[in-house]
C-alpha cells in the first residue's frame, strides 16, 4: 500500500507545507537526507497552545504532537517535489514539549508523533528520537518537533 493510500485510510490529507515564520528555510536536502525545521502544533482551529503539567493533559499534548507529524510529512512531500512516495525512512525526531519544571512525561507526549508515523508508514516510520522539556516554545505552542528523513 502506498503512503498516500495509507494516509487516506487514516483520514489524513497532507496540507500544503507550512511556510517558515522567520529567517530560515523549512527544510534542507543534503544528498538523500532531508532535515526538516521544527514544526509547531497547529490544528484546524489554529495554534495548539498550552503548558504540559499546568493547563494541558498528556493526551492533549500527544494530539498536538500528531499535528506536528502531519506538518513534518507535508514538508517532506514538498522536499520531494510533491511525491511523498519518495520517502524511504524517518531517521530521527527531536521533540520539544512546553512543560512545567516538574513534568516528566515528555516521551508520552512525543509518542503522539511517533505512533502516528509508525501507523501511517509502517517500518519506514520507525525512528530514533529525543523528547525534551522546554520552559516555553514559540507563540506559546504546546509542542515543536523537527525531523531527519531519508528519501530517494
Amino acid at each position: 500500500m502506498s503512503i498516500t493510500e495509507r494516509l487516506s485510510e487514516l483520514g489524513v490529507t497532507l496540507p500544503d507545507a507550512p511556510a517558515p515564520a522567520a529567517n530560515y528555510v523549512p527544510f534542507v536536502q543534503v544528498g538523500n537526507t532531508v532535515y526538516v525545521s521544527g514544526q509547531i502544533s497547529n490544528g484546524p482551529d489554529g495554534l495548539i497552545t498550552g503548558k504540559l503539567g499546568a493547563d494541558m493533559e498528556v493526551e492533549a499534548g500527544a494530539a498536538a504532537a500528531k499535528t506536528c507529524a502531519i506538518s513534518l510529512l507535508a514538508q517532506v512531500k514538498a522536499a520531494c517535489g510533491g511525491d511523498i512516495e519518495r520517502l524511504q525512512r524517518v531517521v530521527k525526531l527531536t521533540g520539544f514539549v512546553n512543560s512545567t519544571q516538574d513534568f516528566t512525561d515528555q516521551p508520552k507526549v512525543i509518542n503522539g508523533c511517533s505512533d502516528f508515523l509508525v501507523e501511517a508508514l509502517g517500518d519506514k516510520g520507525r525512528h530514533a528520537r529525543s523528547a525534551v522539556s522546554a520552559p516555553s516554545l514559540p507563540l506559546g505552542v504546546a509542542v515543536e518537533i523537527e525531523g531527519i528523513f531519508e528519501i530517494k
